[in-house]
């Protein structure tokens, strides 16, 4: 889509420097203009005058679809960029024909992923809409030929996205893609407390951080997230809080590494889990994200205390991408498969029934078939209930990319040989005839059933009773399958509902504060605030809104808005009459 200025903006604020003219020096500089009687239009130019100018444009009124691509960290990251854009009077559509703006959220770590991101690009510009690139694809290489000219909103300026989309639908190209700092100290990223749009009003995700300490020869996420960045506990916790008073009933912690948490910041996993724990309401569930095995080892004894917990999902993702130690190695992965194995048969004594998800490669380069074959031993050996089998991409700019490559069809060949390994063994068939607490939170892909996670976050399928979402309902197993169970309400049980408030309306917006929610529908007339306490956080939230334009953050655009406004009244003087 060709941008509508020659030049691309690195910044929004690049758009007005203090050089430039000012309306006031236009007007002074004109004092020989003469203001003339406007004529009176003709009957046939009444209609014209009445409508807006073509290139007229109300920022806030347009409707934009949202699509996300890859973890659940870049989906927290879209839902927030939809809470920010609906507080601000955007209507976001999951009508992608409607649109007038689309705002693609992208993912790296597979080849598959950047294609179909690549191809949404191209659909929207043969389909004249407004494109706002965002995710780990442009942070990581935003000069590529396909990003050029398109306005890209970095990771970290997620709580920019208003400032970019209203500059992408006038016309301009902008790009944002700095880094977060507090006295030079890099940050998590943007504020936890801003507005967002769950997809599911049920499920909250809090990313705790950003980044990771690993240096994985194959991985382009790094490129994008860069190295750890932490959230401090006390922001965690209270978003955690913040949710359950939504009536949210599962919280998922996600980043890049989860178990790297607090490295950075001189704390680590299990003292953050302890302080969310206490937080937990009764029926609600906390559930990990994935780990690396190096940073788990030193909390094993703590973190199956914390799995063992009633309101923590008994489930780890622990991933070990090979067998191989060899492999390991050239991974740059900084464990090796004993390290692995370690971690699992400790949990898996100390946790009884956990729930170990993993990830393997097939095919990294110099991968041979006594390597391959280990791998396909640790699965038999372990028959993990939940695996996630991904055929190598070299992805540009890695250094795996530079190594002897295996051949295609050999990785092809791998792939579908491990697939089949998978699919030989039903994990959850000794399971039927048990009676089992789950929690609903959601419906099934074909719409025919609920789903809702037991204790050990495996899944079952339950009947489509109102009644039961968002609540804790005791089944009977009565079917398995390869990836879910299926259970029957017990008919004497009583639903339990979590002892948190009434969830959100799905599209309803989350994280408005009392006293800025009451800011945005009072403006600033801080005196009709219930209360002295109130009244003093609406000022403290409302005060960025009080300040001058050019004395906000993107001032520059402010300033451009406000002299835009005063060119308009400018005109209207001198050519309109008094």
């Amino acid at each position: 889509m060709p941008a509508a200025c020659d030049s691309l903006l690195e910044d929004i604020e690049d758009i007005v420097s203090a050089q430039d003219v000012k309306p006031h020096d236009r007007q002074f500089a004109r004092k020989n203009v003469v203001p003339k009687v406007r004529k009176r239009s003709s009957q046939k130019n009444v209609q014209a005058d009445d409508d807006p100018p073509s290139d007229s444009i109300i920022p806030g009124a347009q409707k934009i679809w949202i699509r996300t691509w890859g973890c659940s960290h870049n989906n927290s990251d879209g839902e927030y960029m939809a809470g920010q854009l609906a507080s601000y009077g955007y209507k976001i559509t999951d009508n992608a024909a409607e649109a007038d703006l689309w705002l693609l959220n992208s993912c790296t770590v597979k080849s598959p992923a950047e294609d179909h991101f690549r191809n949404s690009i191209k659909k929207a510009q043969e389909d004249d809409k407004k494109v706002v690139l965002a995710g780990c694809v442009p942070q990581a290489q935003p000069r590529q030929d396909y990003l050029k000219g398109l306005s890209i909103i970095g990771v970290q300026q997620i709580d920019r996205v208003v400032e970019v989309v209203e500059e992408t639908i006038k016309g301009h190209s902008v790009r944002l893609l700095g880094q977060k700092k507090d006295n030079g100290k890099r940050l998590g990223g943007a504020r936890l407390d801003l507005p967002k749009i769950r997809k599911n009003p049920l499920i909250e995700i809090i990313s705790i951080n950003t980044g990771c300490l690993n240096a994985c020869t194959y991985c382009k996420t790094k490129h994008a997230r860069g190295d750890l960045a932490s959230y401090p506990v006390e922001e965690l916790v209270d978003r955690a809080k913040q949710s359950f008073q939504e009536g949210v009933c599962e919280i998922w912690l996600t980043s890049e590494d989860t178990g790297a948490y607090g490295r950075d910041i001189g704390t680590d996993l299990p003292t953050l889990l302890w302080k969310l724990v206490e937080v937990i309401p009764e029926g609600a569930m906390l559930r990990l994200g994935m780990t690396n095995p190096p940073y788990i080892l030193e909390h094993l004894e703590e973190m199956a205390k914390i799995l063992n917990h009633p309101r923590v999902y008994a489930f780890l993702h622990i991933p070990v991408q090979s067998a191989s130690d060899s492999i390991l190695m050239d991974m740059k992965r900084e464990y090796c498969v004993e390290d692995f194995k370690r971690v699992v048969d400790f949990l898996k004594e100390k946790v009884p029934g956990i729930t170990i998800a993993t990830d393997i490669i097939c095919g990294f380069p110099g991968e041979t078939d006594e390597d391959f074959q280990d791998t396909m031993k640790l699965v038999e050996e372990y028959r993990f209930p939940s695996l996630f089998i991904n055929q190598f991409y070299p992805r540009p700019g890695t250094p795996a990319a530079k190594m002897r490559q295996v051949p295609a069809l050999v990785k092809k060949q791998r792939t579908k040989d491990l697939s089949q390994l998978f699919h030989s063994y039903n994990p959850y068939d000794p399971k039927v005839g048990e009676r089992q607490r789950v929690l609903v939170t959601e419906e099934s892909f074909d719409s025919q059933f609920y789903v809702a996670h037991n204790q050990f976050y495996e899944q079952v399928l339950v009947p489509k009773n109102p009644e039961f979402m968002g609540k804790m309902v005791e089944v009977d197993i009565y079917e398995a399958g390869k990836h879910f169970m299926k259970g029957r309400p017990v008919s004497d049980a009583n639903v339990f509902t979590p002892s948190i408030t009434r969830p959100l309306a799905k599209g309803q917006v989350s994280g408005i504060t009392e006293e800025f929610r009451y800011v945005l529908e009072n403006g600033l007339n801080l005196k009709a605030c219930p209360s002295a306490g109130i009244r003093e956080k609406a000022s403290l939230s409302s005060r960025k809104v009080m300040q001058l334009p050019w004395q906000q953050e993107g001032g520059g655009l402010k300033m451009l808005s406000v002299s835009l406004a005063l060119l308009a009244i400018l005109v209207t003087f001198y050519y309109g009459g008094v």
